[in-house]
């Protein structure tokens, strides 16, 4: 199996750069991409829209192996990315972990009522949030079996 990339969504350069960070120091081979916002990924997911909210031109990106999903974003928040990932016949088996400083329970409810495969609130700790992604490396990307690329 080829190693596909991780596609890193989060608006906050310093807990994107923590997290790529963490990451790395874990041994995580795969390429992280790491983009600023909802409509980023959306982007990265299926293709920039047009005014119209028409794909443009095919330059959709191979599925990331992963989705690192932070909820509180501007222009587009991550349980809009997470309805819009579940509803594509495309992307709806894709892994989504919610990886957010959020802690309120009405959030983790809806992450979970929308789909997403785990909620990891981010430690403030560099060491616990390093410890949370060798745990997250471990089953996501090397025990998680995911599904075909092409099972659409």
């Amino acid at each position: 199996m080829t190693r596909r990339h991780i596609l890193l969504v989060d608006d906050n350069p310093d807990d994107a750069d923590l997290a790529m960070l963490a990451l790395q120091d874990s041994g995580v081979l795969n390429e992280v991409v790491w983009v600023k916002d909802g409509v980023e990924a959306l982007d990265h997911l299926f293709g920039p829209v047009d005014a119209g909210s028409a794909p443009v031109a095919a330059t959709r990106h191979e599925l990331p192996q992963l989705v690192l999903l932070d909820l509180k974003m501007p222009r587009v928040d991550g349980f809009e990315v997470l309805k819009r990932i579940r509803a594509d016949q495309r992307t709806r088996l894709l892994p989504v972990v919610i990886l957010t400083t959020s802690s309120e329970e009405v959030d983790l409810v809806k992450g979970y009522e929308l789909g997403a495969n785990s909620f990891i609130r981010k430690p403030v700790d560099f060491d616990q949030f390093s410890a949370a992604v060798r745990q997250l490396k471990l089953y996501w990307l090397v025990l998680n079996e995911p599904p075909p690329v092409d099972h659409g």
